[in-house]
């Protein structure tokens, strides 16, 4: 046997070795720690040792890619070599051995040793992990060196498992699942907002103080449970000189318990007898510390204080699971028209509609510095927020605030009619 063909089966045995490494990394990197810690308890022994490995994949991936990136190479030359003496033209052989390795690189290396890993990652992880645990024993403490020498070396701030700990990120193999149609898109949308969660912060998702529906802790009891009726807020910010001074949160639940139970004490007894402390958080903490901070104090209602200690807006659990899960709709929102003629003369539109559009419906000028739609012209011209029930004039009309749509209870539709027909309405029930 010529000492080519030598080379040659060496490399083909190389290659071989290598696939080996490359379907035990993929297997490794994708296999479920929650199926192996099953099989277990089942009495599996190769699967507790696995299990003891997979809290530290990293290290045993990196030791994995370390083996059969080396092994790759030795067999690149030996095939480089062997071609050389093989063939006259030193190019030429370089070309044959370049297009030999890339066919066995994509095809053996590549395709048929990642699909076995992928599909079976349990079999496959659990076979090869006496392996996996000798090829780290090995080449261990040279990744971590050759690691840490990588990230001297990169600008900016390296990783200290590196950056191939595993040969697919999480959201990447997301989305292959939605492209290859194992989720839902909807699904697939919903774990990324998951991921966001971390990167979003507080005053992102909150209700703005602008738009807080609150209570003067001096009101009584019946006031109370009037606003939260007439507001659909079963939780209301209790404060006490003004909005920046929130000294807790009255819950409708314990109003109606109290006056259950005491009648009087809805006239005789005020919100601050009855509040609970408020649950204050700073505007700028990620969305997923302010929900473990949540459900730590049990509380459904965050205040928000923004860098000068004001008031910046609140936070419910149901506006952190609508980054997740998108808007929730109450059960009772339909969706009208924006603009209704009704047979009395009046209209019915809605607060989103422009202030310039109901200027054009009602034939009056409106001024309306800083606002662009008429639930926000309600709300400056009342200084508050608007709940069903209030309203406002400009010039002959006049603007009744009706329903209320979404989890937020924001003012959906508003009602507008001439003052006339107001009085002329109170005149003839009169007679």
């Amino acid at each position: 046997m010529s000492s080519n063909t030598t080379l040659l089966l060496i490399a083909g045995a190389l290659v071989l070795s290598s696939a080996v490494f490359v379907a035990a990394e993929t297997a490794l990197s994708r296999v479920s720690k929650s199926a192996i810690e099953s099989l277990r308890k089942d009495g599996n022994r190769k699967a507790a040792k696995l299990v003891v490995m997979l809290d530290d994949r990293a290290k045993y991936v990196n030791s994995l890619m370390f083996a059969h990136l080396s092994l790759t190479t030795m067999s690149v030359v030996l095939v480089t070599t062997a071609t050389l003496s093989l063939a006259a033209d030193g190019a030429y052989a370089l070309l044959l051995a370049s297009l030999i390795m890339v066919l066995v690189s994509f095809i053996v290396l590549g395709v048929a040793p990642q699909t076995i890993g992928r599909q079976k990652s349990e079999s496959i992880a659990l076979a090869t992990s006496g392996l996996t645990r000798f090829v780290t024993l090995f080449f261990g403490p040279l990744t971590r060196l050759f690691i840490l020498v990588g990230n001297a070396i990169t600008p900016g701030k390296g990783y200290r498992e590196g950056p191939f700990s595993t040969q697919a990120e999480l959201r990447e193999l997301v989305d292959m699942a939605g492209a290859d149609s194992v989720i839902e898109d909807e699904e697939r949308q919903m774990i990324h907002s998951v991921f966001e969660l971390g990167d979003t912060i507080a005053r992102e998702v909150m209700v703005p103080r602008t738009e807080m529906v609150w209570i003067e802790k001096h009101k009584t009891l019946r006031q109370a449970m009037s606003l939260g009726i007439r507001s659909g807020y079963s939780r209301i910010p209790v404060v006490g000189e003004g909005i920046d001074d929130i000294v807790g949160v009255i819950y409708v639940k314990d109003i109606a318990r109290r006056t259950f139970e005491f009648h009087d004490a809805e006239t005789s007894e005020h919100v601050s007898d009855l509040m609970r402390p408020a649950f204050m958080v700073p505007d700028s903490r990620s969305v997923d510390e302010l929900l473990r901070d949540m459900q730590s104090a049990r509380t459904h209602l965050a205040v928000l204080v923004d860098e000068y200690g004001g008031t910046a807006g609140l936070v419910t659990i149901e506006d952190v699971i609508e980054e997740i899960v998108g808007e929730i709709s109450d059960e009772h929102d339909i969706q009208g028209p924006e603009i209704e003629a009704l047979p009395s003369g009046e209209f019915r539109v809605s607060s989103r509609i422009q202030v310039d559009d109901l200027a054009d419906l009602i034939k009056t000028e409106i001024e309306a510095d800083g606002v662009d739609t008429v639930g926000g012209l309600m709300a400056k011209l009342l200084g508050i927020v608007p709940i069903p029930g209030a309203s406002v004039e400009i010039g002959d009309w006049k603007l009744t605030a009706e329903s209320t749509a979404g989890r937020r209870h924001r003012i959906d539709t508003v009602l507008v009619s001439r003052d006339s027909f107001v009085d002329s309405e109170s005149e003839s029930e009169n007679e």
